[in-house]
């Protein structure tokens, strides 16, 4: 059953919000560094996972057009915890926060002691089997190297925990646009027997901007009217 607008609010004003995410600055509101620090849960939360120094920093900036949002680094492993990121609240209408975007810490190769990377595998796993407001993760995939085997080993566990994910293909400006396509299609026959996997493979380059306006429609069309004020509140 579709999700009502909140009370008093017209149809035009819910499809100009729930349209346009993108259109408000966005702001960090919480880092978890692990599950007990996890803000509440409110708003949908879309979660960019993927193998170390695979883009995901940058991704959610070009996303947003706000270059310094999310930390990037050239040295993998420099995210540590799960960051979340909400629109900013708009002026003093009192609404909620459509949508949370969470940049995750790579998995795979990180320039970190081993015991604090299995930490953060588990966080990651871990958050991805139990949050309720995860509507979508896209598991980014580098394009110029294709689904390696720590990227399977995330695809089974989602599978298993039932949690819907979409490849979205990142530095695809820099295979040959033959390449690309070929690439593309093997991802597409490597996912399709997959149950958790969106069949749409959506490719983007956040250098050239290409491909993002794909991946904004795609995460406006998850937003329904969960609460979000509790994580909103939770920022300074």
């Amino acid at each position: 059953m579709p999700h009502e607008p909140p009370e008093g609010q017209s149809d035009s004003q819910r499809d100009s919000r729930q349209g346009n995410p993108w259109g408000s600055p966005w702001r960090y509101v919480a880092s978890a560094p692990n599950l007990a620090a996890l803000p509440p849960e409110g708003p949908v939360e879309i979660a960019f996972a993927g193998r170390s120094n695979v883009g995901k920093s940058s991704l959610i900036n070009a996303l947003t057009r706000q270059k310094d949002l999310a930390r990037t680094s050239k040295t993998p492993g420099r995210t540590q915890a799960l960051n979340f990121f909400v629109p900013d609240k708009p002026g003093d209408s009192g609404e909620e926060p459509l949508i949370a975007l969470v940049d995750m810490p790579g998995y795979g190769f990180a320039k970190a002691p081993k015991d604090k990377v299995e930490d953060w595998t588990k966080l990651i796993h871990d958050y991805l089997k139990g949050r309720a407001t995860l509507r979508r993760v896209f598991l980014l995939i580098d394009a110029r190297h294709g689904l390696k085997a720590a990227d399977l080993t995330v695809m089974k566990e989602l599978d298993t925990a039932a949690v819907t994910y979409q490849i979205v293909l990142t530095k695809a400006d820099k295979p040959k646009p033959g390449e690309l396509a070929r690439l593309i299609e093997a991802t597409a026959e490597a996912i399709r027997k997959r149950p958790a996997a969106f069949p749409e493979i959506l490719a983007t380059s956040s250098f050239k901007d290409s491909g993002l306006d794909a991946v904004r429609t795609t995460a406006a069309a998850l937003i329904d009217w969960q609460g979000g004020r509790d994580l909103l509140d939770t920022a300074p």
